[in-house]
């Protein structure tokens, strides 16, 4: 009876076993038919993570830090053991002995799915966890949980356990936009993991099993409740003795919130393009865009670069640069004290002339991360700040002439181009060192006329005026009429060739590394010699007696030399003072954003002052 009976169940349970088995091999073939694709990404040991972007300050301290994803990654070896037992011990006791998966998950995802269409989360190994972390989505379906049983399989046989072991305790999240056990700890204690404390590791590591229910900045009871019972299963587990378990628990967690750097927005903003130029400049984008024949190849090659600079991003880097905190801050804080409360704007650079660095940016009055950088972005008309680099330098290379030299000031026209004096004025003969002093622009456009205009851009060109065209190529140039115009940067960098005559891309960048800090980046320091000693003792010589008798008086410097020229656009729309002290060389810009007359301005000098703030 009792084997008619057992044959009877048997014969009941055959379309059952047979149904399991038809559904387990669809799952599985469907899983193969992708093999190729799993293939791929199992091949592929690195994930679209994103690290941390630090730029550090001459000084070795960090100022500002770029990053969506908080990640510090740990080697197994800088994990302290007891902390990969708490995972090992609560998520995958058998973790070193299993093939990826228990088959019994199989028959348990089949059983779900036939009960509510859905496979269950539950006792899924670490492995599978991290499958699901790097390849899959959330979605509870039969198919996926299979194809994460295959995936599993898959990656145990391209990993060892241990490597597999820490790619999951540097992957998973640990709630607030904080990955791996690293990052968990400098984000919530500020310290790194080896200096934690037992009951501080068992309190990070509760939060992985559900970043929503164990926040600790939302829900610290739930999870000190979690991180206790850690620590029993570690009890449990022989990993600790009971006793040990409950003086833990017993020790206050005190939670040390990391805050995102996010120091002077000004200096870090131009920071992160500068990147973008050395990327392009070292790895010959930028070649290519100068060759490019047409825009659509021009899109093209800007896109490969935002690309290359986004895996740059997501691997991390570390950018060293010239940033002076102590001047930066001097800088905004005095400029916008002068420039007041409202709509009145000003851009300012300054560079260090032993090292041609960029120590001090201003980009404008309430100045936000990545908004509308006014030193870097705001080209506008250079004016009479222009002709030093467009007329005299060139005129003194180019001739035997010298600042005693006579030049006439009366009208003058080429062509259909007939500038004018300021106020209308008209000058005979004067010293081309009074025709400097006083920016008269017709001595200026013959000067320029002697030099040629390609032999003028001959030197312009030696510079970095990018917004500067072919268009421009033309007499008004000569007093800084140009079809965008420059930034204060921009022209602070040209006014450095009347340092020595020498000439090197003035930056910020000193040198970028990688996340292991291997260095990947660094500016080409080289000078190229751009004036001859004569025309730098000159350009000087004209540069000082603007500051002591002409149009730069109100300028003033504790260092022994102080030169400078300044610049006033049609309709007062804009005013410039570029100049150098032995130390450093700058340049300021001031105006409306919507350009509008400032004439009613003209008597404060206010560019005069901000020239001041940036060489104290």
């Amino acid at each position: 009876m009792n084997k008619a009976f057992g044959f009877f169940i048997i014969l009941l349970s055959l379309p059952v076993l047979w149904w399991v088995s038809t559904n387990i091999r669809t799952e599985i073939n469907t899983a193969k038919a992708h093999e190729e694709q799993i293939a791929s990404a199992i091949h592929l040991p690195e994930v679209q993570t994103q690290l941390p972007v630090t730029l550090i300050d001459r000084n070795g301290e960090i100022f500002s830090e770029e990053y969506v994803e908080w990640r510090q990654p740990l080697t197994l070896q800088e994990i302290p053991e007891i902390a990969q037992e708490i995972f090992i011990a609560s998520e995958d006791a058998h973790f070193y002995d299993h093939i990826g998966f228990d088959f019994s998950a199989i028959i348990r995802a089949v059983v779900a799915n036939s009960n509510t269409n859905s496979a269950s989360q539950g006792g899924s190994t670490i492995t599978q966890q991290l499958v699901r972390m790097r390849y899959l989505s959330d979605e509870k379906t039969y198919e996926r949980k299979l194809t994460e049983l295959f995936y599993a399989h898959e990656l145990e046989k391209e990993f060892d356990k241990d490597t597999i072991l820490t790619m999951y305790l540097n992957e998973s999240y640990f709630s607030n936009q904080v990955y791996g056990i690293g990052g968990a700890a400098t984000y919530y204690f500020q310290k790194p993991l080896k200096e934690l404390s037992i009951a501080e590791m068992a309190f990070i590591s509760a939060i992985p099993n559900n970043p929503s229910l164990y926040n600790p900045l939302k829900n610290f009871g739930n999870t000190k409740a979690r991180q206790e019972r850690l620590l029993d299963t570690l009890a449990a587990s022989g990993a600790i003795t009971l006793e040990d378990a409950a003086t833990y628990k017993a020790e206050p967690i005190t939670l040390n919130v990391k805050n995102k750097i996010q120091q002077y927005p000004t200096y870090s903003t131009y920071v992160l393009q500068e990147l973008r130029w050395l990327v392009a400049e070292k790895e010959g984008y930028a070649e290519r865009l100068v060759k490019a024949q047409n825009e659509e190849e021009k899109k093209k090659i800007k896109t490969q670069l935002d690309n290359r600079l986004n895996t740059l991003f997501q691997n991390g880097l570390t950018i060293y640069t010239a940033l002076n905190p102590s001047k930066q801050s001097h800088d905004e804080k005095k400029m916008t004290t002068i420039l007041g409360s409202g709509k009145l704007q000003a851009a300012g650079a300054v560079i260090d002339n032993s090292t041609r660095e960029i120590i001090s940016l201003y980009a404008g009055l309430n100045y936000e991360k990545f908004d509308f950088h006014r030193a870097f972005q705001g080209t506008r008309q250079p004016g009479s700040a222009f002709k030093p680099l467009a007329v005299y330098a060139p005129f003194f290379e180019t001739t035997a002439h010298t600042p005693d030299s006579i030049v006439n000031g009366g009208s003058y026209c080429v062509g259909s181009f007939c500038p004018q004096n300021y106020g209308g004025y008209k000058y005979g003969d004067v010293p081309i060192r009074v025709a400097f002093r006083h920016s008269y622009n017709t001595s200026a456009l013959r000067l320029f006329q002697t030099v040629g205009i390609e032999t003028a851009f001959s030197y312009l060109d030696r510079f970095h005026f990018r917004s500067i065209i072919a268009k421009d190529h033309n007499y008004a140039a000569a007093l800084g009429g140009l079809t965008y115009g420059v930034t204060a940067l921009e022209l602070a960098d040209a006014y450095t060739s009347f340092i020595d005559g020498s000439y090197v891309l003035a930056h910020s960048i000193r040198k970028v590394t990688a996340a292991d800090g291997t260095e990947l980046y660094s500016w080409n320091t080289e000078r190229d010699q751009i004036w001859s000693p004569k025309t730098v003792k000159y350009m000087r010589t004209l540069l000082a007696d603007v500051v002591a008798n002409g149009t730069g008086q109100g300028v003033y410097s504790t260092s022994s030399y102080i030169g400078a020229k300044t610049g006033t656009t049609n309709d007062y729309r804009d005013y410039w003072l570029a100049g150098l002290t032995q130390e450093h060389t700058a340049a300021v810009w001031l105006g409306f954003d919507k350009p509008q007359s400032m004439e009613n301005l003209e008597a404060y000098k206010i560019h005069h002052q901000l020239f001041n703030v940036l060489m104290e």
